[in-house]
């Protein structure tokens, strides 16, 4: 068989060296080296163990490197396990998260009902204020209006009564009355219903005159309940505690004092008396001057060349809010109707008031008689009983 020949290079500055290996039947491998004279055995053997050690430090580098490569396994699969560690985390966290949240919306819910009811109390209670403010401001009004009620000297007599604030008022009603016509009032209610249900009367006057009247119910719309919302006037002021002297002079001294700063007063637009009270009603341009003046209340002026303390109270504006009127027959008061013009109005006046005294014509004692000619306008006026007494003043 022929030898195969192998050529091993070593380190360039060394020549190429030639080494033949023969190979026979009995043995397997042989290596035969020519020996030549630049080369000698032992630089091969050194070479060889150079390239064992090259070897050997490869095998060590590839040990280190499987070491490296475990530790590196070793990383990944604990970084692996981290990562499956934190995203189990993540994912509770997650969850906690989305619980959480849950939770906050639903105190966030919670909340925001809670707010909405107590908004809701609130609004509540911010009315309950309301009408407590607006019920103090009506009971101040209320005492403001009594207390500006003009000072008049009163008398216990005994009676009792509801409690309930109230005003007396005189009623006074107005009647168109007609051209011939009269109004007769009785003293007695018994008079008037006799003369009524006679109806027709004849009345003679002088020797030959006679006519017929007629005898009709008179019907009032009389006012049964009346309310009124009233309140202070900022304007107004009442000036009560006057004493007896001459109209004018009194408004002029009023209106001098209380125009001037000094006094608390301001520029007066109106002043004019209430002759049934004998009270002063002032009226300043201004809307902040007469509750100042209120307030102090007693005012000491000038008047009749001394000073008098005068007392200075509110001044009421009333609006009615209710009223209830009812339909009601005079009981005492007859309309006479057909009254012809035959003579001058006071004798054919007297002459019906004689004729319906008698008691043969069925009358009785009358307490007022009024008489309008054919032709002429008058008006009648009812007013209210007279005090102490259950009968009324036509």
């Amino acid at each position: 068989m022929k030898p195969k020949q192998y050529y091993f290079f070593t380190k360039p500055q060394h020549r190429r060296q030639q080494i033949t290996f023969a190979m026979s039947s009995d043995e397997d491998f042989s290596l035969v080296i020519p020996p030549t004279t630049e080369e000698t055995l032992e630089s091969i053997k050194a070479l060889i163990n150079n390239n064992k050690k090259k070897h050997e430090q490869l095998i060590l580098d590839q040990e280190e490197l499987i070491a490296r490569r475990n530790d590196q396994q070793e990383m990944a699969e604990q970084f692996r396990q981290r990562s499956v560690k934190l995203n189990q985390k993540i994912k509770e966290d997650q969850r906690s998260y989305e619980e959480q949240m849950e939770n906050d919306k639903a105190k966030i819910k919670l909340g925001q009902q809670e707010a909405s009811d107590l908004t809701e109390q609130i609004l509540q209670v911010k009315e309950a204020l309301e009408e407590e403010k607006d019920r103090n401001h009506h009971l101040k009004q209320q005492n403001d209006v009594f207390s500006a009620v003009p000072e008049r000297k009163v008398v216990f007599n005994g009676l009792t009564g509801k409690d309930t604030q109230e005003f007396d008022m005189e009623t006074n009603i107005v009647y168109p009355m007609e051209g011939g016509t009269a109004f007769i009032t009785f003293e007695e209610e018994v008079v008037a219903s006799k003369i009524l249900k006679m109806q027709k009367h004849a009345v003679k006057v002088g020797t030959s005159c006679k006519f017929t009247v007629e005898a009709r119910p008179v019907h009032l719309m009389l006012p049964q309940l009346v309310e009124i919302n009233s309140e202070v006037s900022s304007h107004h002021i009442l000036i009560s505690r006057l004493p007896k002297m001459k109209i004018e002079p009194l408004l002029n001294k009023l209106e001098i004092h209380f125009s001037k700063t000094k006094h608390g007063g301001g520029e007066v637009e109106k002043c004019e008396m209430l002759p049934d009270s004998w009270t002063v009603a002032l009226t300043f341009v201004k809307n902040d001057i007469a509750k100042g003046l209120i307030v102090t209340e007693n005012h000491d002026v000038k008047l009749q060349e001394k000073m008098q303390r005068v007392r200075v109270t509110p001044f009421l504006n009333g609006k009615i809010t209710n009223l209830v009127t009812k339909m009601t027959a005079c009981p005492r008061t007859l309309l006479l109707t057909g009254i012809p013009t035959i003579m001058d109005r006071e004798t054919l006046q007297d002459e019906l008031q004689i004729h319906f005294q008698k008691s043969c014509h069925g009358g009785g004692e009358i307490v007022a008689f009024v008489y309008n000619p054919l032709g002429q306008h008058t008006s009648a006026v009812f007013g209210g009983p007279p005090k102490n007494t259950d009968k009324e003043t036509e």
